[in-house]
């Protein structure tokens, strides 16, 4: 784990839950793409920097989920360095605690401060294609998260961040965390047609053909969407939601449920603007009922 690989060329990456980028620009300057998790993968950062002689140029950041963003902080208050969020991203990277507020859909309980899903602050400028360095590709990837964007390196290798979850990932859970249904299947179908030297996605396996898994996560989320309308038989969302959990074999806990009900909600839009499901008001209640 952290281990530093080349992808090809001047582009690498540090194998780690998710994936950071390093891109050398010159003899001695890098910048990366994500920062990890936490402080400690910061470090574990830090130290590929020193020991190649390398000075932190910049951080570009795909999103602003915790987990590429938690080294944020440490690296900036280490090198100085500058970093870049797309979007709205850039707001979340700058105030962290936007992200469980928007999870919880209110004020988030300590319980929901921590690194999984509230990164430290950090001081982010907005990204755009003219910050980047000579011959990138800015890669607009929404769907898991706002305003998620991937990158193109001159080395023709993309860095696709969280726009798939690995083979074995879906299997295991069936489900996975995603802000915009629709948004996220017309990313993947972009995707699947892309060509490149390689491809990185942040939690699956470097490939050179990427569209096998794109297409599997199309399939995945299609047979998500499909599931949570045949779930929707007059029911309250708490008991949509407590079907999902069952269905999918998921332990509650107050992260998942803010995880689970945010992503539960986004298919909830996604089928009722499809003509789906609808909301339907029953006296104090709402209830969830398929067309």
């Amino acid at each position: 784990m952290y281990e530093l690989i080349q992808a090809k060329g001047s582009s690498y990456y540090i194998e780690s839950p998710a994936k950071v980028g390093l891109v050398r620009l010159n003899d001695t300057e890098v910048c990366l793409i994500d920062s990890g998790s936490d402080k400690d993968a910061g470090r574990k950062v830090r130290q590929h920097l020193d020991a190649n002689s390398w000075k932190l140029a910049a951080i570009y950041n795909t999103h602003s989920n915790a987990d590429h963003i938690g080294g944020n902080q440490y690296l900036q208050k280490q090198t100085g360095c500058p970093i870049y969020a797309p979007g709205m991203e850039q707001y979340i990277t700058c105030r962290t605690v936007l992200e469980p507020s928007l999870l919880y859909g209110g004020c988030p309980p300590k319980a929901l401060r921590n690194k999984f899903l509230m990164a430290q602050e950090s001081d982010a400028a907005p990204l755009t294609a003219d910050v980047l360095p000579e011959g990138w590709e800015l890669l607009p990837l929404p769907g898991h998260f706002l305003d998620m964007v991937g990158f193109r390196t001159p080395d023709d290798v993309v860095y696709l961040a969280d726009c798939l979850a690995s083979r074995e990932t879906l299997d295991k859970y069936g489900i996975a965390f995603l802000y915009d249904v629709n948004a996220y299947l017309a990313t993947l179908e972009r995707v699947k047609a892309m060509s490149a030297a390689l491809f990185i996605p942040s939690h699956a396996a470097a490939t050179e053909d990427i569209a096998p898994l794109a297409q599997y996560n199309i399939d995945r989320t299609n047979e998500a969407a499909e599931r949570i309308a045949a779930l929707c038989t007059g029911v309250t969302f708490d008991e949509l939601l407590s079907a999902v959990f069952a269905a999918y074999g998921l332990a509650t806990s107050l992260p998942q449920y803010a995880l689970m009900g945010s992503t539960v909600r986004s298919y909830l839009s996604y089928l009722m603007d499809a003509g789906q499901v609808a909301a339907q008001p029953d006296g104090t209640r709402l209830i969830w009922q398929r067309m």
